[in-house]
C-alpha cells in the first residue's frame, strides 16, 4: 500500500468516527491489531461493543462488496482475541460502515 492509498484510509476512518460520534457512539480505540486481523474501530453504544470496519471508495461500486466471508472471519478472530484480552464479557456486534463520493452508510450486525 502506497502512501496516497494509506492517507486514504486513514482520512476515511476520521469520517467514519466522526459519523459514529455523530450518532451517539462513545469510539474507544481504533486499529486494533493482533496476530489474526485488524479492526479498524471500536466503538460503545447503549452496552453493546461494535466491532467496525470501515470500507470507501472513490470507484462507481458499492465498498461493502469487500467486505468478503474470508474478512469476517478474521474479523471475527480478532474480536474474540481481544475480548480474551482486556477480560470483557460484552453484547457485541459486527458493523460495516461505507464510505464512497455520495454517502456514508452504518451496515449493523453484518454476522448475524
Amino acid at each position: 500500500m502506497g502512501l496516497k492509498e494509506y492517507l486514504f484510509g486513514f482520512k476515511s476512518e476520521d469520517k467514519a468516527c466522526e459519523y459514529l460520534k455523530k450518532n451517539g457512539f462513545e469510539v474507544i480505540r481504533r486499529n486494533f491489531h493482533s496476530k489474526f486481523g485488524e479492526i479498524d474501530i471500536i466503538a460503545k453504544k447503549d452496552e453493546i461493543l461494535h466491532f467496525i470496519e470501515v470500507k470507501a471508495t472513490n470507484a462507481e461500486y458499492e465498498a461493502v462488496y469487500r467486505v468478503t466471508p474470508k474478512k469476517l472471519e478474521k474479523i471475527l478472530k480478532t474480536v474474540n482475541f481481544y475480548l480474551l484480552k482486556e477480560g470483557l464479557e460484552a453484547d457485541f456486534q459486527v458493523d460495516v460502515i461505507t464510505i464512497d463520493k455520495k454517502s456514508t452508510k452504518f451496515i449493523g450486525n453484518v454476522t448475524a
